[in-house]
């Protein structure tokens, strides 16, 4: 399945593309709903590109037919990104900690100008292979996944007015 996640933001375009490289932001990540508070494992700078590495677990519901096939306590996963500071271009690959040969998501994003901020486009990819409940659980992955980059938003907006 692909889908595409478009969001506006009222920051600057580079100071947004810096946030999402800024270890700082994960921390403030604390709280959002389904998912625990990301744990930054690496980060590495080569000039304006920055290798980040940031586990999250899944701290949502999930429904009675996703539960028979997945365990909750067993979602959680490596978010493995490539920050291009200065294209504001993010290439990620998420690698789950358990059941890697049934899941696979990977994409990427873009920030880029607009008047009175900038918008974030991002592109991703995932399929999961799980017999009768996969696409199911493509669907709930894919409408998490929509759900987060939304809260994040709120949170980058308020981590760049607190750290200017």
């Amino acid at each position: 399945m692909r889908f595409r996640v478009e969001q506006d933001l009222a920051t600057d375009p580079d100071e947004t593309a810096r946030a999402f490289a800024d270890p700082a932001l994960y921390a403030a990540l604390d709280g959002l709903p389904k998912v625990s508070r990301p744990e930054v494992l690496d980060r590495q700078v080569d000039g304006p590109i920055v290798h980040l590495r940031v586990r999250y677990r899944f701290a949502g519901q999930l429904s009675a037919a996703a539960r028979a096939v997945v365990d909750p306590q067993r979602l959680s996963w490596v978010d493995e990104s490539e920050h291009d500071l200065s294209a504001r271009r993010v290439r990620f690959v998420l690698r789950p900690d358990h059941y890697a040969g049934r899941f696979r998501c990977r994409g990427e994003y873009r920030i880029e100008p607009r008047p009175g901020g900038c918008r974030r486009t991002a592109d991703v990819e995932l399929s999961v292979s799980f017999p009768l409940v996969g696409r199911a659980v493509e669907q709930a992955i894919a409408s998490g996944l929509r759900e987060h980059l939304a809260d994040e938003a709120a949170v980058v907006e308020e981590h760049l007015r607190d750290h200017r």
